[in-house]
């Protein structure tokens, strides 16, 4: 089962947040060096491919160097060959913060180097990787940790173990894979080569470094929380800081070498609260930046927890929404997770090949699958738009391949998908979208994901067209979705082609003229060939949405972008929702017959 998940939420928060919850609410969710192989007839010599300032390598660069050569001049000549082999190095020093219901809940700082290996065996045309109905698809993973000193014999010995196990797994595989495949119907999208040939790339750039007192947010975290307990609305309350500069290290045998690292930050707020009927209501907000400089001020903090709470208290209390389909729009960062979903995921070009997927859009390249007034591009090079950083930049795809703007819907028309070293029929180079979490095979994934419109009015014309659409069809009533916690999508063939979106407040917006009603207890489905033909303007303001990415590749930082959106017709269903009733008694605070509670 394909099933993608995102959510601007990060693992540790939601971990966190899953853990307390079942607490305060009913419901318990990485010798000799050998000569290296000359590169093949034609093969173009590796090129610095950054623009950033240069520094020298890192040691740990030459000793991956020097291992790889070992092991490549002996396992390039041995049967079945290697005709590829690759080696990442990961290092992470990660500092979290977490604080709940005024207290500090923990605090830590850890440093790691993980090491992953990659081998290849077969030929670019046909390897190990290759995916065939009962099997195939052997691409790498997991590895070891290693330490975070530069003890080179460590490190060699390290490589030498994964390796082995790597060309054992892959040996085993390409068998099998030319077996099966004697004896299976080969789909067209199959023709495509199992991996590409790509200009190696050389860029050492200088190693993010970070210094942090973590005792001023121990405390910003203690204060944040505490401001939740005035509300009896708000079961739990969990803040939590992370800061992490991560640092790569990529080596392969085609000539790439490459370093390079970022630093990020983020604060995240998220509060629970339960309605009357049992349904838990969860309302988030994050903060992120790349300067330390930058960190959002108390006062800003404050301010939006100000507005969690008030969302909060006017949810517990809102209404259910029945099952409804007509007129909807969508502020710009639920607009941006509607396209991550609903047409992100099924333009990464592997989708196209891989005979288990559904294929939607394998086909389509030259048609127009969407109004002609929008375009969209996936930038992975763009660090920022407007004043909001963009979480899916980088320099270097997790294959050693430079990061590229790619247009994938020209005015409607789709052009380009996002895609990794496995080619498709048509598109045989990557465009640097080969991605990863640490530990498991790069596949193609979005990275920041752009929406454009050459039909934009106001947010507030877009409100009135939305009325007048709504008068249009005859309707009571259509919705303004204003905020968005992430969602999901099928893309296997054996699943219905089908999206859910997963919004957090939502209005009703009435014809008649009556104020705007708060609802709760509804999820956006529909399916994308449908759906996107559905769009009838949008507004003229971008907003971003931050967040993690969950696929076959794990879960990766990415960013969409997207205007607000007027949709003739969006179909809402029933959100799943718990029976455990609200608490029996009220928080401690809160209760007229405490005599110790203290707020």
């Amino acid at each position: 089962m394909k099933h993608e998940s995102c959510f601007a939420m990060s693992r540790g928060l939601w971990l966190a947040a899953a853990v307390l919850f079942a607490v305060t609410s009913a419901r318990a969710g990485d010798p000799a060096a050998g000569a290296k192989p000359a590169p093949a007839a034609g093969a173009p010599r590796p090129q610095a491919a950054a623009a950033t300032a240069q520094v020298a390598p890192a040691a740990i660069i030459g000793t991956i160097q020097q291992e790889l050569d070992r092991e490549m001049a002996t396992l390039g000549k041995a049967d079945p060959p290697a005709y590829f082999m690759s080696y990442t190095v990961t290092e992470s020093n990660r500092a979290a913060v977490s604080g709940s219901n005024g207290a500090l809940l923990s605090s830590s700082q850890a440093q790691s180097r993980w090491l992953e290996a990659q081998v290849r065996v077969g030929s670019y045309d046909l390897d190990n990787t290759r995916k065939v109905a009962g099997g195939g698809g052997d691409g790498g993973g997991y590895g070891e940790p290693i330490p975070v000193e530069d003890d080179a014999g460590v490190v060699r010995r390290a490589m030498w173990r994964q390796t082995e196990n790597e060309y054992r797994a892959a040996a085993d595989a390409l068998i099998k894979i030319q077996t099966t495949r004697d004896v299976q119907v080969q789909t067209a999208e199959g023709a495509a080569p199992d991996f590409s040939h790509e200009k190696p790339n050389v860029s050492y750039t200088r190693l993010a470094t970070m210094s942090l007192d973590r005792r001023p947010w121990e405390q910003k975290t203690r204060v944040y929380t505490a401001f939740f307990r005035q509300s009896p609305a708000i079961l739990n309350s969990i803040v939590t800081f992370t800061a992490q500069a991560a640092n790569q290290y990529q080596v392969n045998s085609e000539g790439t070498k490459l370093q390079f690292g970022d630093v990020h930050y983020r604060l995240e707020l998220y509060i629970q609260g339960k309605a009357p009927d049992g349904m838990d209501i969860n309302r988030y907000y994050n903060f992120d930046w790349t300067d330390p400089n930058a960190a959002p001020d108390d006062k800003a903090v404050l301010a939006q927890c100000a507005i969690l709470q008030k969302e909060m208290e006017g949810l517990v209390k809102a209404p259910l929404v029945e099952p409804f389909a007509g007129p909807a729009m969508l502020t710009g960062r639920a607009s941006a997770v509607f396209f991550h979903e609903v047409f992100g995921h099924r333009a990464e070009g592997f989708r196209q090949k891989d005979i288990n997927e559904g294929q939607t859009f394998a086909r389509k390249v030259g048609e127009q699958i969407l109004p002609d007034f929008i375009s969209i591009v996936d930038d992975p090079t763009q660090a920022k738009l407007g004043s909001s950083i963009l979480l899916g930049n980088y320099p270097f795809d997790d294959e050693g391949v430079a990061a590229q703007r790619v247009t994938l819907v020209d005015k409607g028309m789709l052009k380009n998908f996002e895609m990794s070293r496995q080619p498709i029929v048509g598109f045989p180079q990557s465009n640097g979208h080969g991605r990863r979490q640490v530990g498991l095979a790069p596949v193609s994934r979005q990275g920041n994901l752009i929406v454009q419109s050459s039909k934009m009015v106001s947010n507030a014309e877009l409100r009135r067209m939305l009325i007048a659409e709504v008068k249009r069809q005859g309707k009571e009533f259509g919705l303004l979705i204003d905020d968005i916690a992430g969602g999901f999508t099928f893309t296997g063939r054996g699943q219905p082609q089908a999206f859910q979106v997963q919004p957090l407040v939502v209005y009703e917006v009435f014809a008649d003229g009556r104020p705007d009603m708060l609802v709760r207890g509804v999820d956006i489905v529909g399916t994308p060939l449908v759906s996107l033909t559905k769009i009838m303007a949008t507004g003229d303001t971008p907003e971003v949405f931050n967040g993690y990415c969950g696929a076959e590749s794990g879960s990766v930082p990415v960013a969409a972008a997207a205007p607000a959106m007027l949709i003739s017709e969006m179909e809402v269903q029933k959100k799943q929702s718990s029976t455990d009733r609200p608490p029996i008694l009220p928080p401690p605070a809160h209760d007229p017959q405490a005599t110790g509670g203290q707020r």
